[in-house]
């Protein structure tokens, strides 16, 4: 991993690969991910089948064999155990309650002379969720993309996720009866991006897609926004941390690897003004690593993606960190909240020696699909908003168009749109 201070001489040359570490090559794959797109929208449900066929290592005989039975959600959800299904509702509950709290408003205002402007919130009529299940499944993603949607009103929820072999997972259905959803299919990858955008003869054409994905899934998003709309470009996941003397070296080391364990392609970073704790974590790095099921992808990670910086003080951290933009920003400090005004780019914030990123991930209520790869610059986390749009409402009365109308019709005149200027002198007295 990148070990440096932010003194040194090649500091700048090494900083600037990390700033880099979110970009995927989507050129790479755009040909292929183009080939998928266009085998849904001429042959739909029969390039469906040929694609599971291709990349899950199983064949659908019939068209209803897409779709995953609502009998089969409830039996898994029955079986699971109680202490986890007790998990499960506590994480929807809590979830729940803090999307309700985003839940936009419309609006109307009276002015004097009988104009009365507005904004008219609307649900999206359909949502198509991707929820991955490829290197793993994530019962979590489910719950964070399906209660914002429910929240906002979306009345059309469509779910897809790969099942390799034709195993769904039991964990993954058990959340789907939980939520009350119907509508899930067994597709994944770039094929369900098209099959949402387009829609073939068993999944309907929807309004927005949202969900985390691969590369793939990645790259077809982008090709189908503007035929629907979409939440964002998610890339590979990261997280980065603010620590000073206070942290304790071994809860920030399991925190780095809980983000090194998702993928190969995940970047974790450590920004630090203290060399007695950037040198206990990185022993402390090496201690965990040998302990973990999943050593080999959170071993390549941390060594070709993981970074400790040292630098001169606290300031300079948070700026470094501002450029980084990360993903899950860490502020395990003495006194997190006084840093908190100085932080402007991250995705989720976690402040506290007691708040590791994986709380977030799972119970603590926002939203676990945030922007990755420097995008939380101009990307917000997944909300209900990404689930609704917006009207403007426009009212004149007889008294308000004399009173501006003259106004508007001299801009339009002087643009040369006579229509345009006559269609509101016509109204005038």
């Amino acid at each position: 991993m990148i070990f440096v201070k932010s003194n040194d001489d090649d500091f700048d040359s090494k900083f600037e690969e990390l700033l880099t570490r979110g970009k995927m090559d989507i050129a790479h794959v755009s040909g292929i991910v183009n080939g998928i797109i266009e085998d849904i929208k001429t042959d739909k449900n029969l390039a469906l089948k040929s694609h599971i066929t291709k990349f899950d290592n199983w064949t659908p005989k019939s068209d209803a064999d897409l779709k995953i039975t609502t009998v089969s959600m409830q039996k898994a959800y029955e079986n699971i155990d109680k202490k986890l299904k007790d998990s499960l509702h506590l994480a929807y509950d809590r979830i729940k309650v803090y999307h309700e709290k985003q839940k936009p408003k419309s609006w109307f205002d009276t002015e004097e002379n009988g104009t009365i402007l507005g904004q008219k919130v609307t649900a999206v009529d359909s949502a198509g969720l991707y929820i991955p299940g490829g290197k793993a499944a994530y019962p979590s993603s489910l719950l964070m993309n399906v209660i914002p949607a429910q929240v906002a009103g979306v009345q059309n929820i469509i779910i897809c996720t790969p099942t390799p072999d034709n195993e769904p997972n039991e964990l993954l259905l058990a959340a789907c009866h939980l939520c009350g959803v119907s509508e899930v299919y067994k597709v994944g990858g770039a094929s369900a991006i098209a099959a949402l955008a387009y829609g073939t003869e068993t999944i309907p054409k929807v309004d927005v897609i949202t969900g985390p994905g691969n590369i793939f899934v990645a790259t077809a998003k982008k090709m189908v926004f503007g035929e629907v709309n979409i939440d964002m470009i998610a890339g590979p996941s990261e997280i980065g941390i603010l620590a000073d003397d206070s942290a304790n070296a071994n809860h920030l080391a399991i925190d780095l690897l809980s983000q090194a364990e998702h993928d190969e392609m995940a970047s974790s970073i450590l920004i630090t003004p203290s060399q007695k704790l950037a040198d206990a974590v990185k022993i402390e790095l090496q201690n965990w690593l040998v302990k973990l099921p999943r050593q080999e992808i959170a071993r390549k990670s941390i060594e070709e993606r993981g970074a400790i910086i040292v630098t001169e003080n606290m300031d300079e951290a948070i700026s470094l960190m501002n450029q980084i933009a990360p993903e899950h920003l860490e502020v395990a400090t003495m006194s997190p909240f006084e840093l908190l005004p100085y932080i402007k780019h991250a995705g989720a914030i976690f402040l506290g020696h007691n708040t590791p990123e994986a709380i977030g991930d799972y119970v603590a209520g926002p939203n676990h699909t945030l922007p990755t790869g420097g995008t939380a610059k101009f990307y917000s986390p997944l909300g209900v908003e990404n689930f609704m749009k917006k009207s403007s409402i426009i009212s004149f009365s007889k008294n308000a168009i004399n009173e501006i109308g003259e106004a508007c019709a001299l801009i339009a005149k002087t643009e040369g749109l006579t229509a345009h200027e006559q269609s509101v002198r016509v109204r005038l007295k």
